[in-house]
C-alpha cells in the first residue's frame, strides 16, 4: 500500500523500511524534516542549534549505504534530535547556560557517539531549561520554547525543546534527558511516548558534570513505540568505563515475545497532592483499559513510598547540585536567570548534614521499592499532576482550584529516578480541549523491555500516533 502521508510525518521504522525497498532516500526525508523546521520553529524555538550541512553529509551517506545494501543498523538514515545537555563533537552544546554559550565538545557522549556509528542523522540540539534543573523549558540564551499543541502553552522540561521537535514533526525521534521526569512529562503534554530507562541501562561517557547524583539517564522520546525501541536497540549497550552499566553487560534490549499478564498497582494520587480532574478521569479510564487487556489492577489510595523524597530529599539535591555547579565558576552568578539565582541563594544555606539525610531517603526508597516488586510486577500513576499551563510561568500555581508549588505538577516522577527505576509514559486520551495527557507504567529494575511490550500492546489496542497539532 501506497504511503500518502507527508515524510516528515512518518515513524522512524516505515521510514527505514522505505529506505530498503526503493523508496524516499535519507536525503529526501531530510530535506522534508528541514522544510518542516522552517515552517513551524519559529513559532516553537525547539531546535537551537542547527547542523544542516553535517546532517546533508550524513544521509548522503546513508542513501549510499542503502543503495549498495549495506546500512548501518536499522535506523541508518532517520533523522534524530539531541537535547542541548548531551555533547555532540563540533556542535554547540550549551545546557541552556550564558556560562556554555560558546561551548563547542570535542566528542560526542557515548550514546550520540553510538547514534552516529548506527548511521543515524543528527540534525542539530534542542531547546532546555537553564541546567535542565526546571520544568518547563525557558533560558536567558534561546528564550521561550513553545508547545506545539498551543502555542501560549509550555511543553515542559526539561526536554521541552525536544518533545516539541517530535511532535511538531522535526524529526520522528529525539534523545532526551531525564533526571526527575525531563522526558516523561514533557512527552505527556505533547502526545508522545517516552522512556525513562533503569539507571546504568545507558551508559554515559563525556557529558556534562553529573550534577543529580546518580539520578539522570538518557532515553528517547518518540511518536510510537517502536520508534523509540529501535533507538534505545542502539543506544543502551554496557560500557566497562561506566560502571553504572556493569549489571547490562551481555544483556541487549529486548521485548519479551509475548506480554504476560502484569500485576499492576494503580496509584491515581499522591495522598492529599493535587491532580487536575481531567486527568484523573482520563488514567482512570486507562488503567481500566489495561485491565480490559488481561492485566490484574490493584488500587492504592493511600501510596506514601515517595513521600520522603517529595517531601524534602529532592530539593535538597537539587538544590546542592546548582551550589557544586556554580562552585565551578565562581563569581558567575550573574550569569544565572533570578528563578536559579534564587535557587542558589537557597541551596548555599544548605549543610552537608542535610544532603547526607537526603541521601539516605533514597537509600530508604530504594529498598521499599524493591519490597514493593516482589508482590507486584509494574505500578501505574498519572504521569504529571497537571495540564501543560502557561508559558509565561515557570510552573502551575493552582492544580484543581487549589494553591500549587513548584514541584507540584511533578510529584510522579522525581522518586522513580531517586529509585533508580524505569518508566515510561503512555499518551491517554486527552482533555476536552484537546491537550495531550499521559500516564506512566513504572518497573523494576531491568525491567525496561517489559514497560515498553505493556506500552506497545496499550498502543495497538489504543493508537495515539494519528494524532497531530494543528500547527
Amino acid at each position: 500500500m501506497t504511503d500518502s502521508s507527508p515524510l516528515w510525518q512518518r515513524p522512524a521504522t516505515r521510514l527505514a523500511a522505505g529506505f530498503g525497498a526503493g523508496g524516499p532516500d535519507p536525503v529526501e526525508v531530510l530535506d522534508a524534516v528541514l522544510a518542516r523546521r522552517e515552517s513551524v520553529d519559529p513559532t516553537l524555538n525547539a531546535v537551537v542549534t542547527l547542523d544542516a550541512d553535517g546532517a546533508r553529509r550524513a544521509a548522503e551517506a546513508s542513501a549510499a549505504r542503502w543503495r549498495s545494501g549495506a546500512p548501518l543498523s536499522p535506523i541508518d538514515g532517520v533523522p534524530v534530535t539531541v537535547k542541548d545537555n548531551i555533547p555532540v563533537a563540533g556542535m554547540r552544546s550549551t545546557w541552556g547556560s550564558l556560562l556554555y554559550a560558546d561551548h563547542v565538545p570535542e566528542r560526542d557522549e557515548l550514546p550520540v557517539a553510538r547514534l552516529r556509528a548506527a548511521g543515524a542523522v543528527i540534525v542539530g540540539k534542542t531547546n532546555v531549561p537553564e541546567f535542565t534543573l526546571q520544568g518547563y523549558t525557558d533560558n536567558r540564551l534561546f528564550g521561550l520554547t513553545r508547545n506545539p499543541w498551543n502555542t501560549g502553552l509550555t511543553p515542559g522540561g526539561s526536554s521541552g525543546g525536544a518533545v516539541a521537535a517530535v511532535a511538531a514533526g522535526i524529526g520522528p525521534v529525539a534523545i532526551g534527558t531525564d533526571g526527575g521526569g525531563s522526558i516523561r512529562r514533557p512527552a505527556a503534554h505533547t502526545s508522545l511516548v517516552g522512556l525513562k530507562p533503569s539507571t546504568g541501562r545507558v551508559a554515559r561517557i563525556d557529558g556534562f558534570p553529573a550534577v543529580l547524583h546518580d539520578f539522570e539517564v538518557i532515553g528517547p522520546i518518540a511518536r510510537s513505540v517502536d520508534d523509540l525501541v529501535a533507538f534505545m536497540r542502539v543506544i543502551c549497550d554496557a560500557d566497562p568505563r561506566d560502571p553504572l552499566s556493569a549489571p547490562f553487560a551481555g544483556r541487549p534490549f529486548g521485548l519479551p515475545a509475548e506480554v504476560a499478564p502484569a500485576r499492576i498497582r494503580f496509584v491515581p494520587r499522591f495522598g492529599d497532592s493535587p491532580v487536575d480532574p481531567e486527568i484523573a478521569a482520563s488514567v482512570a479510564r486507562a488503567a481500566q483499559r489495561l485491565a480490559a487487556l488481561g492485566h490484574r489492577l490493584d488500587e492504592d489510595a493511600r501510596f506514601d513510598l515517595a513521600d520522603g523524597v517529595n517531601r524534602t530529599a529532592w530539593s535538597v539535591i537539587s538544590q546542592t547540585a546548582l551550589a557544586w555547579l556554580m562552585a565551578q565558576h565562581p563569581g558567575q552568578e550573574a550569569a544565572l536567570s533570578e528563578p536559579l539565582q534564587a535557587m542558589l541563594a537557597d541551596a548555599r544555606a544548605l549543610s552537608a548534614a542535610q544532603y547526607l539525610d537526603a541521601l539516605g531517603e533514597v537509600a530508604r526508597l530504594r529498598r521499599r521499592f524493591a519490597e514493593l516488586f516482589e508482590t507486584v510486577d509494574v505500578v501505574m500513576t498519572p504521569t504529571t499532576a497537571a495540564l501543560a499551563w502557561s508559558s509565561s510561568e515557570v510552573f502551575p500555581s493552582v492544580i484543581d482550584g487549589r494553591p500549587a508549588g513548584p514541584r507540584a505538577h511533578a510529584v510522579f516522577t522525581a522518586f522513580v529516578n531517586a529509585a533508580g527505576l524505569p518508566a515510561i509514559t503512555i499518551p491517554a486520551d486527552p482533555s476536552a480541549e484537546g491537550l495531550p495527557l499521559g500516564f506512566q507504567l513504572i518497573g523494576r529494575p531491568g525491567a525496561d523491555g517489559m514497560l515498553c511490550a505493556l506500552a506497545r500492546q496499550f498502543e495497538a489496542a489504543h493508537p495515539w500516533a494519528g494524532r497531530w497539532p494543528a500547527i
